[in-house]
């Protein structure tokens, strides 16, 4: 008798907590080094354009625009990409993550040869290197953020902590719940909070240490999440060729 194999819940749990961290990392990447721009934490770069529109003082507007503009084409690009594809881990999320890793090396490897011309300093007018880094970031976080709403692991969407941190508090035994949950939507927070504490101490080395640390765990998360997928189908396969007619 054949065991029915694992279910993946656990597994893309994993591997969604995994980018969540590197998501954090990112985001200190573009804050500190690219004049306080979110490229993966889209609520952030609304609050700060509707400040910078109304004349606060020394905030950016190009930067947090352009952001969004590419993380909103990023992830309807996916989107659309994966509409047809099957639900979990399929082969079109292998291939989106592992751009989304390959574009993130990119991006170390562009900002090592631009050496000291893309870090920018509040207040001044960031440099076309440093926009179109912050351009492909949020190209490449709309990406990651669609692929992962596809593969929908609750609470975990690996760019938003906002809702995670509502559905903590109000579904708490203390609000009157059963608390269930807590265990996962506590893992997005710290990680994501780990992730920025980590980016920002790279930042200190090289702007792109951030984004090369991202694209490993990203590429890492990628060939994982495909290994335990073809596993899972190949189980099913075998289970399937066992079971009597």
């Amino acid at each position: 008798m054949h065991r029915p194999p694992a279910r993946p819940e656990s597994w893309h749990l994993a591997l969604m907590l995994t980018l969540t961290f590197s998501t954090g990392v990112v985001d200190a990447v573009g804050y500190l080094g690219l004049d306080r721009v979110f490229t993966a934490n889209m609520t952030g770069n609304v609050v700060i354009l509707g400040m910078a529109l109304t004349g606060a003082e020394d905030l950016p507007v190009v930067g947090p625009a352009l952001a969004l503009l590419t993380f909103l084409a990023g992830a309807a690009v996916v989107g659309r990409a994966l509409r047809r594809a099957g639900k979990g881990w399929t082969t079109a999320s292998t291939v989106v993550l592992a751009l989304v890793g390959a574009g993130l090396a990119a991006m170390a490897g562009l900002v090592a040869t631009l050496g000291g011309a893309v870090p920018v300093e509040a207040g001044t007018t960031p440099p076309a290197s440093a926009l179109v880094v912050t351009a492909l970031l949020g190209l490449l976080m709309g990406a990651q953020a669609a692929a992962a709403r596809r593969l929908a692991v609750k609470d975990v969407t690996t760019v938003v902590v906002t809702s995670t941190l509502t559905g903590l508090a109000a579904d708490s035994r203390l609000a009157g719940g059963t608390g269930e949950g807590w265990r996962r939507r506590l893992g997005a927070v710290l990680l994501i909070l780990a992730g920025a504490a980590a980016g920002a101490a790279l930042l200190r080395w090289h702007l792109g240490a951030g984004l090369a640390v991202a694209a490993v765990i990203t590429l890492v998360a990628a060939l994982l999440g495909h290994l335990r997928a073809h596993a899972r189908r190949h189980e099913a396969a075998r289970a399937r060729e066992g079971s009597p007619a």
